[in-house]
């Protein structure tokens, strides 16, 4: 299960999306992830998926590996769409379980829900295929740049996420090496039930936590060996110039934001999968 978690890694590969500015590519998962929630009808969800499938050729990141990181979340998935399930009420009844019901309405909210989900996770997981943690952190500096003029440390904010990203495939690697050895050692993290498989986690964290926390004072400790102070008067050696591609990119989200937008207020509700 630790290995199939992706979210934060990059996938090097040469694509028109890997070479795309990265303050495109946050604007334009920012706007995907809000349009997965502008509609309600078939014709919306087509639009999306056929979208998000020119998005991953684009990208040059194999399917598979993909799909791979949604193995971690497969349990929240469940849990959302056994929730949709029951607690809508409207429509016609479809089961009935003593005095829980699953209706026709449930049921399009969970399949709805699900999607979304999974789209949102796949959508999101592509930025950080596509774009190293320093370009990210460039990005989001560049991006929150105005609000320097209200005080806000812009550039170390965008530097502790960059760092918060960093340390995500890092700290799974090490997580891995110590479940490892502790499983060399006659420990058993497989068998029981969901309670017992977490209690077995618990003597992991302890050295999971003594690790990072080295692991950050090393860190801290090479960035003052180098003389950082933060970003007031530093310079970039690849500062972040729009090129043609992106400005096509920008027309290209703006124009499928404008096709969702569209479909949700005109597209006649009754239009459903059920």
């Amino acid at each position: 299960m630790i290995r199939d978690i992706t979210i934060g890694q990059y996938y090097p590969a040469k694509s028109i999306l890997h070479r795309l500015d990265p303050r495109v590519k946050l604007v334009s998962t920012l706007l995907y992830l809000v349009s997965l929630f502008l509609f309600r009808s078939i014709a919306g969800y087509l639009v999306a998926t056929l979208f998000l499938i020119g998005i991953i050729r684009l990208s040059r990141v194999p399917f598979g590996y993909i799909v791979k990181g949604l193995k971690p979340v497969i349990m929240l998935l469940m849990i959302t769409v056994v929730f949709n399930l029951f607690l809508k009420k409207e429509g016609e009844v479809l089961v009935h379980i003593w005095r829980l019901s699953i209706t026709t309405a449930g049921l399009r909210n969970a399949v709805y829900m699900a999607i979304r989900l999974i789209y949102l996770i796949i959508g999101s997981s592509l930025m950080t295929f596509t774009t190293t943690p320093n370009e990210l952190t460039d990005g989001i500096e560049a991006l929150l740049n105005p609000l320097n003029k209200i005080r806000v440390p812009v550039h170390e904010v965008a530097m502790m996420m960059s760092i918060a990203l960093r340390f995500i495939p890092i700290l799974l690697e090490e997580t891995d090496k110590i479940m490892k050895a502790q499983q060399a050692r006659g420990a058993d993290f497989e068998s029981g039930n969901i309670i017992q498989r977490a209690k077995a986690m618990i003597p992991i964290l302890v050295p999971l936590f003594v690790s990072a926390f080295r692991r950050a004072n090393d860190l801290a400790m090479a960035m003052e060996a180098r003389c950082y102070r933060g970003g007031e008067g530093r310079t970039k050696m690849k500062p972040l110039r729009y090129k043609g591609r992106d400005r096509a990119a920008y027309v290209m989200i703006a124009v499928y934001v404008a096709a969702v937008v569209a479909i949700g207020r005109y597209v006649p509700l009754k239009i459903w999968i059920f």
